[in-house]
């Protein structure tokens, strides 16, 4: 499980973005919608919901791509995950996804001890504190190690802080600070605000086509 490979990696990273868990409140709701496009071709939409109660943030993510080439689908995307998350550690999470006719049904649940990965078919334990990209929360990039949890897949990454930098966000120039992450051949530019918003997210794919989201 740890090494599969799917196709067009660079779409099954992109998760979700919320306001920093500091500036979030209790019994809130948070709701973003997301244009997403590869190179300059719209493709799709990410939207999902975010809530907080007593300290737990509940993650609903929806996703839908479809790339054509004269009319034609050349590669379809559905995604649905559902997180819980407390004091930056996973509780559980399960997710469902359909990357061009491929399938990944993955779950994961906090134990005693230590964190399972189950994909139907075989399972495996993590450390007990694990996070996935979570890229609402800019802790996650203190991290070595992260949890996809479309794949199942546990690995290594590698964080650079590029300094100050600044990024158009619904129209607007916003000073940001930049990072670049890297993890098996999966090169992501993120972008955040000095409160600790994720603001922007540019990822290469396959082919060296660029993939990224807008807020609409």
């Amino acid at each position: 499980m740890k090494n599969r490979r799917p196709m067009m990696l660079g779409f099954l990273l992109l998760a979700l973005s919320v306001p920093a868990l500091a500036n979030m409140p209790e019994n809130s709701v948070s709701r973003w919608e997301f244009d997403v496009y590869l190179n300059d071709k719209r493709v799709g939409q990410h939207h999902y919901e975010v809530s907080r109660t007593d300290g737990i943030e509940q993650v609903r993510s929806e996703a839908s791509f479809n790339y054509k080439i004269l009319f034609i689908s050349a590669y379809r995307f559905q995604h649905s995950n559902s997180e819980r998350w407390s004091d930056n550690c996973l509780l559980g999470f399960d997710a469902e996804t359909n990357a061009n006719g491929k399938r990944f049904d993955i779950s994961g649940q906090r134990r005693t001890g230590s964190f399972t990965v189950d994909d139907g078919e075989s399972s495996f334990e993590l450390p007990e504190c694990v996070m996935s990209f979570a890229y609402w929360n800019r802790d996650f990039l203190e991290q070595s190690s992260l949890l996809n949890p479309q794949t199942g897949e546990y690995v290594e990454v590698s964080v650079d802080d590029a300094g100050a930098d600044s990024v158009v966000v619904r129209g607007e120039v916003v000073p940001a600070t930049r990072y670049r992450l890297t993890a098996y051949g999966v090169d992501l530019t993120l972008w955040y605000s000095d409160d600790d918003r994720w603001l922007a997210l540019e990822s290469v794919a396959k082919g060296g086509h660029r993939i990224r989201y807008e807020l609409s």
